[in-house]
């Protein structure tokens, strides 16, 4: 992906050895948005994993936030899937027995999700209502879909380190879409 810088560090570790065997995945999001409209930035960072980052060139804060919070979950449906590792061209039993392990595995995998967004959080948490931003909503509830997900609101630009880390990676993707100044 263009737009996308991916740090991998799996070298040293094993928290994304197996997916499917790890009880719980801490994730903190954030989105940063240079002019609300104008060029943003998403960032994500799985706690001991990666780190994900990008951006567009004209958006609005909210639709970065959501943003990687949906690219939060991309990342965890795909190291899932990548982790089954079986060949999915034929649809033999075996496989899918697999897929429904993969499912079930994730299924009871404990996700925590942190944001900065009280929006966000609240209207995961607290049902209220989605007045825009229809198709990112969309998104998510799909990608959310029988995972077990707790929605953790943090204060912006205040101690958690991980959230500021996760707002630097943010603002710097947006950096990346910000025009020139003609003198």
């Amino acid at each position: 992906m263009a737009n996308e810088d991916r740090r991998r560090n799996f070298e040293n570790r094993n928290y994304c050895d197996n997916i499917l065997t790890m009880n719980k995945i801490e994730i903190y999001t954030d989105g940063s948005c240079l002019g609300n409209p104008g060029p943003g930035g998403w960032g994500v960072i799985i706690l001991d994993g990666d780190s994900l980052s990008g951006g567009e060139p004209e958006t609005t804060n909210n639709r970065m936030e959501m943003t990687a919070i949906i690219k939060a979950l991309e990342w965890v449906r795909k190291n899932a899937e990548a982790e089954r590792s079986k060949d999915t061209t034929t649809d033999t039993p075996k496989e899918k027995h697999d897929t429904l392990i993969m499912s079930s595995n994730l299924n009871n995998c404990k996700i925590t999700i942190y944001s900065d967004s009280n929006l966000i959080i609240q209207t995961l948490n607290q049902s209220w209502k989605r007045k825009a931003n229809l198709d990112l909503w969309a998104q998510i509830d799909k990608l959310r879909a029988w995972l077990n997900i707790s929605w953790v609101w943090v204060k912006a630009h205040n101690t958690n380190k991980n959230n500021n880390k996760v707002d630097k990676l943010a603002f710097n993707a947006a950096r990346k879409f910000k025009k020139p100044r003609n003198l």
